[in-house]
């Protein structure tokens, strides 16, 4: 993972790069806030899963940063860093969209503590908004699960094709992800209100290919008891998917040309002609000029079709989107079988690297699926991929470390666990967690195995209560069922400033207002 570090202080970013790179991340270090806008706002800011920001910096502060961050809508989480800022500037960083704060100089513990947590929520916040915008028919590329070189150039070709109603034809391998992209492009382009239809053109029976694509009359065929509209007016405003076209039997392909031509489509059974306007996505995972070659596929056709082609690369060719897609996969899984799953170990993760996935995503998805169910604790090893394991220990690694034609590593480093969401991991439905597994932002015990001073515990729980409630000191005070000025000594016990931004004097000053009835 990469985690950018924006400070003017040489030292202090020294030391923080230090600690990050120990700690096994990829770091990024600007001294400034302006080039990491650029940065962020840019074709490599996808990279970025974490910025550890300065609050008082030259020109731009850290304050003007996440305030352009929110206006560019760029969801990276924040750690904002303050030495003698108070808590007036903190609480204005929560409220602008920070995730956690940290005390400079900061410690290892409190650091990865801070990066575990800003991780975990930015994972639970992508997957929530994955789920709203596929329900809403708006999925963009953002919301593409990927770390890949490879993918990358795919996504930029992806997102130039959805200015436009060029026709895309995408084609790769079964399972990787191809309505994904088809979806992507639709809820990206300018059709993004209008339905996306979905046609899986190999599952149609060839004698009612022409009725589902465009429609049939009432009474025009033995069992059309009612009229039907068709697929292509479905649409019509809007997006046809057609996955796998090369599957179309020879008459459906007359056709569909006719209608991509013309702008037209004929019902059976109908007298005239209806007007369509949809935009043709077309997916396969066959070799389209071979089949032009032998006559399985109209020739006119594949050129009507294959106008923008994009071709998505095998997960096998793909190793740096592993950890990623094991992160989306098992805390959804987790929630939906009430498990609490917290790491996958980094050998099952290796494991995961070194096998050839011929059904790619969907493969990986169902052998997390069947981990989840096998798993007996809060941790997925070994143990929890019998077949992977299996295929891997008998035929033996299908790739090693060189690159492929993309330069991407084939087996990156997976010396890191990947850690799930707490609240994907605490569900409601999940079983009890072993004593040792109930601490979770908050560690009892020190490097030496020894109790940490009440004092640290103290100081560290008010920490993660401004983070959890977003800077509200109000409730921070009610939760910790203390009052506010008790709060405020405490945080002038941390080193930090008690004195009270404007918008907390009027909250307090209002709060002690005798109600008025009118």
């Amino acid at each position: 993972m990469a985690i950018l570090i924006v400070d003017d202080d040489p030292v202090q970013c020294r030391l923080l790069e230090a600690m990050l790179q120990k700690s096994g991340y990829e770091t990024v270090v600007l001294d400034n806030g302006d080039a990491a806008l650029t940065l962020l706002g840019g074709a490599d800011g996808a990279r970025i899963d974490c910025v550890i920001l300065d609050l008082v910096m030259p020109n731009l502060d850290g304050l003007g940063v996440l305030a352009r961050l929110r206006q560019a809508s760029i969801t990276v989480p924040v750690i904002v860093q303050t030495a003698h800022g108070g808590i007036d500037n903190v609480v204005s960083a929560m409220r602008a969209g920070a995730i956690d704060f940290v005390v400079k100089p900061v410690g290892v513990e409190r650091l990865q503590v801070s990066l575990r947590n800003a991780l975990n929520t930015s994972a639970l916040e992508g997957e929530l908004a994955r789920i709203k915008h596929s329900r809403s028919g708006t999925l963009g590329f953002a919301d593409i699960i990927t770390k890949s070189p490879a993918m990358a150039a795919v996504l930029r070709m992806a997102e130039k094709a959805a200015t436009s109603t060029i026709p895309v034809l995408v084609s790769g391998e079964s399972g990787v992800g191809k309505e994904l992209i088809a979806r992507a492009i639709h809820g990206s382009g300018e059709r993004r209100a209008k339905p996306f239809i979905a046609v899986n053109c190999g599952a149609m029976p060839e004698n009612l290919v022409e009725s589902i694509l465009f429609g049939h009359e009432k009474g025009s065929f033995t069992g059309a008891t009612e009229r039907h509209v068709g697929k292509f007016v479905e649409a019509t405003g809007g997006t046809l998917f057609l996955d796998e076209v090369g599957e179309l039997p020879a008459a459906a392909q007359v056709k569909l040309l006719r209608a991509i031509q013309e702008g037209e489509v004929e019902p059976v059974g109908a007298r005239k002609a209806i007007k369509v306007d949809v935009r043709i996505v077309s997916a396969t995972n066959r070799d389209l000029i071979a089949d032009v070659k032998a006559g399985r596929f109209r020739e006119d056709l594949f050129y009507r079709l294959h106008v923008f082609p994009i071709t998505v690369p095998p997960l096998r060719e793909r190793p740096a989107d592993i950890p990623a897609l094991v992160r989306h996969f098992l805390a959804r899984f987790a929630a939906e079988e009430g498990k609490r799953i917290r790491l996958v170990t980094p050998e099952a993760l290796r494991m995961l690297a070194a096998f050839h996935w011929p059904g790619n995503i969907r493969q990986l998805e169902n052998a997390l699926f069947r981990a989840v169910v096998l798993a007996e604790g809060d941790t997925i090893g070994l143990a929890e991929f019998p077949q992977v394991s299996a295929l891997v220990t008998t035929q033996g690694p299908d790739h090693g470390d060189t690159p492929n034609h993309a330069g991407e590593p084939l087996v990156p480093d997976f010396d890191q666990p990947v850690e799930l969401p707490a609240p994907f991991a605490d569900h409601p439905g999940a079983a009890a967690a072993p004593p040792a597994a109930a601490a979770d932002a908050l560690a009892l015990l020190d490097a030496a195995g020894e109790v940490r001073p009440l004092e640290e515990l103290e100081a560290e729980l008010i920490r993660y209560a401004i983070t959890h409630y977003r800077g509200q000191m109000s409730e921070v005070a009610r939760r910790l069922q203390i009052g506010r000025s008790t709060l405020y000594r405490k945080l002038e016990a941390l080193g930090l400033n008690t004195e009270r931004d404007e918008a907390d004097s009027e909250a307090v000053a209002a709060e002690r207002q005798p109600l008025k009835i009118a």
